[in-house]
């Protein structure tokens, strides 16, 4: 259990410190877990709730969240219809922010968006048309895609290798030792 949990701990940080790439925003979930709080963002106003997807039942209409850390983090359960925008982000595994709202005794999901990792200190995002001009000019740098394995069996970017996020302490041997060769990690986020 406890090694399962290492594991675990270990992938997110190597995911927060090599996805950052996919990132759009900085978010930090508050030690208050089950209290919302609301997001200075123009598109999700009114309470929110930041955490983790640990189940989603497209039957019952439902998604839970666990928020919070440690001994404070709890279960949300919160409904979607028809209306809710962004449900897709909804996924097992991964951060999200729900915009939601109170009808009756229930939380409706309002609109649902990915809760991605900032980039850390010293990794720059490159634009697609400067990965371009690096790839056709030849440029000495390691290009690897972080997607999971059977999305890169369906294609990738030329010269890419595959580490997925879940493998990654598995495969961190794949990278170069050279420190000051770039890495272009890349992902199938927004950017």
């Amino acid at each position: 259990m406890q090694k399962t949990i290492v594991k675990v701990l270990s992938a997110l940080i190597v995911a927060t410190f090599f996805l950052s790439g996919c990132a759009q925003e900085n978010s930090k979930t508050t030690g208050s877990a089950v209290k919302p709080t609301a997001i200075a963002k123009k598109k999700m106003t009114g309470p929110v709730y930041k955490g983790r997807v640990v189940g989603k039942s497209n039957k019952a209409k439902t998604i839970s969240i666990q928020v919070g850390k440690g001994k404070k983090a709890q279960t949300i359960m919160v409904k979607f219809d028809e209306n809710t925008k962004g449900i897709e982000h909804a996924t097992k595994g991964h951060g999200i922010i729900v915009s939601y709202e109170k009808q009756g005794k229930d939380v409706y999901a309002k609109s649902v968006k990915p809760k991605l990792a900032k980039m850390p200190k010293g990794v720059v995002g490159i634009k697609t048309e400067d990965l371009k001009k690096m790839i056709d000019s030849g440029e000495d740098f390691v290009l690897i895609d972080s997607r999971p394995a059977h999305r890169y069996g369906t294609g990738h970017l030329p010269g890419a290798i595959s580490i997925p996020v879940c493998e990654m302490q598995e495969l961190l041997g794949l990278l170069p030792k050279n420190p000051n060769k770039s890495l272009v990690f890349y992902c199938g986020g927004p950017t």
